[in-house]
């Protein structure tokens, strides 16, 4: 399911990044890596998101949450 589709406190595991190669490596910079446990802080009426990724927190648009793909942990 993309991460746009994830509720505020829920938990997930990251599968794939259905994006283009720049922006791919963007996110894996980041630390959005296969694998990586990401859980929801906030999901605004606007389409950003609030994560906490590896202890640090990260806003991504929903436009960029509807292309990560995730599944429950």
């Amino acid at each position: 399911m993309p991460l746009s589709m994830v509720r505020v406190g829920e938990e997930v595991v990251l599968k794939t990044i259905n994006w283009g190669p720049k922006m791919k490596k963007r996110l894996q910079d980041m630390g959005l890596t296969p694998g990586v446990k990401i859980k929801v802080i906030s999901n605004d009426t606007n389409g950003a998101f609030i994560l906490n990724v590896r202890d640090s927190r990260l806003v991504l648009g929903g436009a960029v949450t509807q292309q990560i793909l995730v599944e429950l942990a």
